[in-house]
């Protein structure tokens, strides 16, 4: 008996930080379920992408037109490059929109990119 209980002392105890090893999977379901639970606290519904894409017609005949606040000018290069204008740039004023080429107007920056468009480098 003497023996056994001298083992003892002698064995290192481990941090208690190493026993999360061991349940592993039950902590990461824990830390997906309070995330998902902060997730729909805050409200899920205010967190939408863009509409890039209108419905209706064709995307031309809605790019024709110009919804007001929408000034960035979408515009498509000799290259094939799309790019975005925006208000106070160099080349804003020259760039004109043609709908039948497939250039467009953007209400903000975000659209523009997720449209798949980059901002003028001038």
């Amino acid at each position: 008996m003497g023996n056994s209980v001298h083992a003892r002392k002698l064995q290192r105890r481990r941090p208690w930080w190493r026993s999360l090893f061991r349940y592993r999977l039950a902590a990461v379901l824990v830390m997906l379920g309070a995330t998902s639970a902060g997730y729909l606290a805050v409200g899920y519904d205010r967190h939408e992408l863009p509409r890039v894409h209108h419905g209706g017609d064709s995307s031309a005949s809605n790019a024709a037109v110009r919804e007001a606040g929408c000034d960035i000018k979408g515009n498509i290069n000799e290259r094939g490059e799309h790019i975005y204008h925006m208000p106070g740039q160099e080349y804003y004023s020259a760039t004109r929109v043609n709908p039948a080429r497939g250039e467009r107007w953007f209400c903000s920056q975000w659209e523009a990119w997720w449209a798949g468009w980059r901002k003028a480098k001038v």
